[in-house]
């Protein structure tokens, strides 16, 4: 546990903050603060073939172990964390035993880590978890995954009596900007599927995601003294409104759960003369996904149309960008690897918690790339804020989970998964 719980926070004391605004790669420059401790830890604890590119996408091997034909499978995380909260100057604090009461992470700022709010805290009585000092995110997502992944080759290297194929490890930049699998080279890779180990609650097990877009919609409008302004004004902040308003009721992120699509309303600039609203469309059903996206289109055409002889052209113009589509058409017709993910977490006494993710991963974009990956628990919660933490137990868990599935894969007939 100790090993597990120093190597952590080796990682998240680094601030490895993406930047969206940035056109490199990696968007931040501190990142290369890790990927390069990252690099020379594969290479201590005897991984082969220790790769890092100029885009500080890192690759990694470890040999097979056993003489018949084993596909070639791999791990995947990201060492970037979310721009949402400040990743800089992370002070872990470490609560063993934990009582099942209120957690003080920042006594003179009054921040409680309480389960009265955050009722998951209550499934980890007993155990120890890793929780902010209250001024920072914590960084598991997803630094609890490559301490996953490392720890789990450090201990297959450590024990050659367990059998297991070809394993490839990846480790990327700017997941949290949602560009960790554009310059992923999946031939270069060179393994039949992979998992991203990137969920949260221990047991999780996801292969279906959001089709997503963005949508960016721009609203002119003219600007009049307001003394003058009967019949002349266009006030385009008020337009912007009126189609927020035009919006399907009850589709928001707050009100919606599981299956359920929505839009989001994020950014809303402007000023009498133009106003810019950005919003996301997301939805794991591709039909419905398709109308939500028409339906943006519609209320920027009535728009238009409302405002045609006032102001003489279009006064809404919309742009809807796909960003992500639904791994579960990649997955599906090899289901046999979420199946040996599924027998790997119940041979660990583990309930599997099988659901869609309200988002993206990695593994979505690279499944579309011809790597099929479904997304395994790191056991972290509260992402992207003061209040995230992770239980130690829950990282060792996905440790042996994915030693597991290293041996399942070895000793599968995988003739009869054709």
């Amino acid at each position: 546990m100790q090993n597990i719980i120093d190597r952590f926070i080796s990682y998240v004391i680094i601030d490895t903050e993406s930047d969206p605004n940035s056109t490199t790669t990696p968007s931040t420059e501190k990142q290369w603060n890790l990927a390069n401790k990252l690099v020379e830890e594969l290479k201590s604890i005897g991984l082969e073939d220790v790769t890092i590119d100029k885009n500080a996408y890192i690759m990694a091997t470890l040999p097979s172990n056993v003489s018949h034909e084993v596909p070639t499978i791999g791990f995947v995380s990201h060492f970037d964390t979310t721009p949402d909260f400040t990743g800089a100057n992370v002070n872990p604090q470490i609560v063993k035993n934990y009582d099942g009461n209120d957690i003080v992470l920042n006594k003179k700022q009054n921040i409680i880590l309480s389960p009265k709010y955050f009722k998951d805290l209550l499934l980890y009585k007993g155990q120890t978890l890793i929780t902010t000092d209250g001024l920072t995110l914590l960084g598991a997502d997803d630094k609890a995954g490559i301490t996953e992944i490392v720890t789990a080759m450090e201990y297959l290297v450590k024990n050659p009596d367990i059998k297991h194929g070809k394993i490839r490890v990846g480790f990327t930049p700017d997941e949290e900007i949602g560009r960790g699998a554009h310059k992923f080279d999946v031939k270069k890779f060179g393994a039949q599927w992979a998992y991203t180990m990137d969920g949260s609650q221990i047991g999780e097990l996801e292969y279906e995601n959001f089709n997503a877009s963005g949508a960016k919609i721009t609203f002119k409008g003219k600007s009049v003294h307001p003394g003058y302004a009967k019949g002349k004004m266009i006030n385009s902040m008020l337009i912007a409104n009126d189609f927020i308003n035009q919006l399907p009721k009850g589709e928001t992120p707050q009100e919606t759960k599981g299956y359920e699509g929505f839009f989001h309303v994020h950014h809303l600039n402007g000023s009498i003369e133009e106003t810019i609203l950005e919003l996301i469309i997301r939805d794991h059903s591709a039909s419905k996904f398709k109308k939500r996206k028409e339906t943006i289109h519609k209320i920027a055409k009535k728009i238009n149309k409302q405002y045609a002889k006032q102001f003489g052209e279009d006064i809404c113009i919309a742009e809807v960008k796909d960003q992500y589509f639904n791994m579960k058409e990649k997955v599906m017709p090899v289901k046999y690897i979420v199946d040996i993910a599924e027998k790997a977490m119940r041979e660990l006494g583990i309930k599997p918690l099988i659901k869609p993710i309200r988002g993206g991963t990695d593994g979505s974009q690279l499944s579309y790339m011809g790597l099929p990956c479904p997304n395994i628990f790191a056991g972290g919660h509260n992402f992207h804020g003061k209040y995230e933490y992770v239980p130690v137990e829950s990282m060792q868990k996905a440790i042996e989970v994915i030693v597991k599935i290293a041996q399942l894969t070895a000793t599968t007939d995988f003739s009869k998964q054709k």
